[in-house]
């Protein structure tokens, strides 16, 4: 194709050469054309330089995005603002991330681990290969130095934020009983709006005054004498009496006289410390001397039903506080995500998420064997004898196949659904009955219920330890002013390791995220969401030490008899 196009362009290139002869140029031709061109070219230069700059001369000039970058460089603090405001929809950025999630990780101390082992067996090659004979036939077996190996991960959490500590305060409230001699003035006064009765003032005079009424007097018009008795033939207005505590101005009082009264209130002055307290609430209020007491205060008789109480508050106070100190420290732990624990703005609790390995247990050991090293003319090799992971493979999609059909819920269709559980601990507290996978179990269930744990949650410490629950999230179950004090962990438990592996990755492979702590329900997968799964991209590597150990031993037939022995316990251990 490409032959056949550059043959046709040769054609018409000749063609039209032929037809259209190309005449030579002279030379005074050639200088006119030249000064033409340096005309015509000092023409525009002086015409751009005379010209008000104008940007709708300039090709792909853009005036809008030039002012958006002048006001950028007005206020460099809106850089960071539209970053910010386009990051989650910014396709380089979630490249980025999802590239930094997924990047593989490795330990610096397995790294090192495996150094160390290499060097030492290139520091003494021959511990390792003695007793080789010519022929290559076997003598003895060497054991190779321990490498280094990781028995799985865990979720480990901390706090970082507001510490709130909180504290209960009493304080007694007594109360003061005080005698006192008050004067007082009785006044007469009428009820009607313009007063005119036997010349008394109107009772509106006295609408302002510390008075009250405490008695009325009758009048009559006119009185009807018989001989016999005398008697009100026509009533008049009702008079009505008045007492003030003190004296109104302009006004006759007809009688003066004083009286004891006794004035009682609680003393607070106790309680003052609290009560001006913004941090601090009244939670409780009793009596503490509720007899019936009458008690002689200045020689007069004071009856009252409580004599005394006692006030419970409940105070707070806020510091920052942070508890992640161990697990930043720990090379074996990686930082995860950040998580806020109330939905309060400004957040004042957050939960750091830590993923850790959990500490390798004891490893099948390796040996070089004299048999599998061929020397000739003092050149050595080592004939590699891998262990088969197909095999384990086998085993384990086997195993998840028969799990798959004892798994299945023929209600709801579903393969593998787990069971929620959840446990608690105090924020920034002591106790904490979430400790599982990554700590030792704690021997006797009655211990932690001692604590204050519950039975649920030791049972969920125990199956979590076990490598039996997946960790969903954690949230704030109770709040203080604002303020996270006890957070609950949710989980996923199975009945195997293996079902929490399969849930765990085939979440991630489909994808099927968690839902949020508070709602998760550990549904299963449905028959068609089980067949997406690629079981040949999991790790199952926690799994792998139960069935067989990836070890090369001297011996074909104890290594059949090691791997058989291992499935037994396996299912053993599993009660099938």
């Amino acid at each position: 194709m490409i032959r056949t196009m550059i043959t046709t362009l040769l054609g018409l290139l000749t063609a039209s050469t032929l037809a259209l002869p190309v005449a030579a140029q002279t030379r005074e031709e050639a200088k006119a054309d030249g000064k033409a061109f340096a005309t015509e070219a000092r023409g525009t230069a002086r015409e751009a330089a005379t010209t008000n700059p104008d940007g709708a001369r300039i090709p792909n000039f853009d005036r809008t995005a030039t002012r958006d970058l002048e006001q950028l460089a007005r206020d460099p603090d809106q850089i960071e603002a539209r970053g910010r405001s386009a990051a989650p929809t910014s396709p380089a950025l979630r490249a980025i991330r999802d590239s930094m999630a997924s990047r593989a990780q490795f330990d610096p101390n397995e790294i090192d681990a495996l150094l160390s082992r290499s060097q030492a067996i290139n520091a003494a090659p021959l511990d390792y290969t003695s007793g080789m004979s010519i022929g290559g036939s076997q003598s003895t077996c060497v054991p190779l130095p321990p490498g280094a190996g990781s028995a799985g991960t865990y979720m480990a959490t901390c706090n970082s934020g507001t510490r709130l500590e909180q504290s209960q305060g009493q304080c007694t409230v007594p109360l003061t009983a005080r005698v006192t001699e008050k004067g007082e003035w009785h006044y007469l006064c009428s009820p009607l709006r313009g007063g005119n009765v036997d010349d008394l003032p109107s009772c509106r005079v006295f609408a302002d005054a510390s008075c009250e009424v405490t008695g009325h007097r009758e009048t009559c018009l006119q009185w009807f004498d018989n001989g016999v008795s005398r008697f009100c033939a026509e009533p008049g207005v009702r008079i009505n009496e008045l007492t003030c505590d003190a004296e109104v101005p302009g006004q006759t009082a007809f009688f003066t006289a004083t009286r004891t009264a006794v004035e009682t209130a609680p003393d607070e002055s106790q309680c003052l410390a609290f009560s001006n307290n913004a941090d601090c609430t009244l939670d409780a209020e009793i009596c503490t001397d509720s007899n019936l007491q009458t008690r002689v205060i200045g020689g007069v008789s004071v009856t009252r039903p409580c004599w005394a109480w006692e006030r419970s508050y409940s105070c707070a106070s806020k510091s920052p506080a942070s508890d992640c100190s161990d697990l930043e420290s720990q090379s074996a732990c990686r930082f995860v995500r950040e998580e806020c624990l109330t939905e309060e703005e400004p957040c004042e609790t957050w939960e750091r998420v830590y993923e850790c390995a959990l500490p390798a247990s004891g490893t099948q050991a390796q040996y070089v064997c004299d048999g599998d090293v061929y020397c000739i003319d003092g050149s050595c090799e080592t004939i590699e004898r891998t262990a088969n992971n197909e095999f384990r493979d086998a085993v384990t999609a086997l195993h998840a196949m028969d799990e798959a059909r004892k798994d299945f819920d023929p209600d709801s269709l579903t393969l593998f659904k787990g069971t929620r559980n959840t446990c608690s601990s105090k924020v920034f507290g002591v106790l904490n009955c979430c400790k599982g996978k990554g700590f030792p179990l704690i021997p006797g269930i009655s211990l932690l219920v001692s604590l204050g744990c519950s039975r649920e949650e030791t049972l969920l410490h125990e199956r979590d330890a076990k490598g039996l629950c997946a960790y969903v999230g954690t949230y704030c179950s109770d709040k203080v002013l604002g303020i996270c004090v006890t957070k609950r962990k949710a989980y996923c438990c199975f009945e195997s390791k293996l079902a929490r592996i399969l849930q765990e990755q085939g979440r991630r492979q489909l994808p099927k995220p968690w839902n949020t702590p508070k709602r998760e329900q550990c549904a299963g997968f449905t028959l068609d969401e089980f067949a997406r799964l690629d079981l040949s991209q999991m790790d199952f590597s926690e799994v792998y030490a139960e069935f067989t150990e990836a070890a090369r031993l001297p011996d074909e037939l104890e290594t059949s008899a090691l791997i058989q022995q291992k499935i037994e316990d396996y299912y053993a251990r599993g009660g099938q």
